[in-house]
């Protein structure tokens, strides 16, 4: 590995993020031109413009045949999203989460993480898959958009501008956003070849599995417009934005990104057995586990984000461990299996428990 490998990987990362930057500021800024309302520019716009970086890795890696960095990339974005992401938002300010989430859209992350699962579960992830799974992105955005121009009104407008700043006016306008969109996309397409090409390079000269740099490197690299637009989000009070954005992420990461990877590779998408074996699971537990911390008051405290966060390191720590052969992999895998998992699972139900006795004792809303 030389210098010209790193400048390479850290210019094809700086791409991508002012690539997403662009193409978030320019199709937000479109979609609220047609009555698109804020939450659903959360979950769609923003949401698939901070994962294009996600979509250009995994799409380029497919192609060369680097199927480890495509799925690993994928599986250890959504785990970097809901764990760090949300976890480090959540530090900042409690957050904010819509009945919505909880009712529609976290249970459609739930469901596509397991239908993921059940597709790569011989190992490959074919190409009539890779349909199914992008067919269902297609499938959730349009019933996003349907259901928001059913909800255009003032106070929909005047929340989109606090959030998202004026909208597009006059042809100029229009045309200058869309310029961002081209832009942001040309830069995605070229900065994902960079960080592709340096990736495997680094891979290979530390003698580290490409799916633990996808896992992790990339992965997070990657999931950078993700964390500058949740962090910046809470900063500014948008609490809401901040979670949606996460999890429609995740959403489309698994849809799109890794539907469209299935699909252009030439012989389906292997699935490392390491992945299968640990990684997948770990992504489907940390979906499952936004449901109840989401339910209880409709928000993320700060105690949850910390475990967030704490989970996140105990995560990497592992990949490392288990990548280096170091002993002590046993211990923390004891601690978290025999100690930290149930703990956490315990204090959630007792939790949600307590959620459920409160909401039943307060009196009825008059109709």
């Amino acid at each position: 590995m030389n210098f010209f490998t790193l400048i390479l990987f850290v210019a094809g990362l700086a791409l991508l993020i002012a690539g997403a930057e662009l193409l978030v500021r320019g199709a937000s800024r479109l979609a609220a031109a047609i009555g698109i309302s804020p939450l659903v520019i959360g979950l769609t716009v923003v949401a698939f413009g901070t994962s294009a970086p996600e979509m250009a890795v995994s799409t380029i890696s497919a192609l060369n045949g680097s199927a480890d960095i495509s799925v690993g990339n994928v599986v250890g974005s959504n785990i970097f999203n809901v764990l760090f992401i949300l976890g480090a938002s959540a530090l900042i300010a409690p957050l904010v989460v819509s009945q919505q989430l909880v009712r529609l859209d976290v249970p459609i992350m739930i469901g596509t993480s397991v239908l993921t699962l059940v597709f790569i579960a011989d190992g490959v992830l074919n190409r009539l898959e890779g349909a199914v799974l992008f067919a269902g992105i297609v499938a959730y955005t349009t019933f996003l958009v349907i259901q928001s121009r059913k909800e255009r009104n003032e106070q929909v407008q005047a929340e989109y501008e606090q959030e998202f700043g004026e909208k597009p006016k006059g042809v100029g306008g229009v045309l200058l956003n869309l310029g961002f969109v081209v832009v942001g996309l040309a830069a995605l397409v070229v900065g994902s070849r960079w960080l592709v090409d340096g990736a495997v390079t680094i891979a290979r000269a530390v003698g580290v599995g490409e799916v633990v740099i996808g896992l992790t490197i990339v992965a997070a690299g990657t999931s950078l417009p993700e964390v500058a637009t949740s962090i910046i989000a809470a900063i500014k009070g948008e609490r809401d934005i901040a979670v949606g954005n996460v999890v429609g992420s995740n959403i489309f990461n698994l849809l799109a990104v890794l539907g469209m990877a299935g699909l252009v590779a030439p012989q389906g998408l292997s699935v490392s057995p390491s992945v299968l074996r640990f990684d997948i699971w770990v992504m489907i537990a940390v979906a499952i586990a936004c449901l109840p911390i989401f339910f209880t008051g409709l928000k993320i405290a700060r105690w949850e984000g910390a475990l967030f966060l704490l989970y996140y390191a105990a995560y990497t720590a592992y990949l490392i461990l288990d990548a280096t052969g170091n002993a002590a992999l046993s211990i923390l895998s004891d601690a978290m299996l025999l100690f930290v998992a149930p703990l956490t699972v315990l204090t959630l139900i007792v939790t949600v428990f307590q959620e459920i006795r409160a909401r039943r004792r307060l009196p009825a809303t008059p109709v």
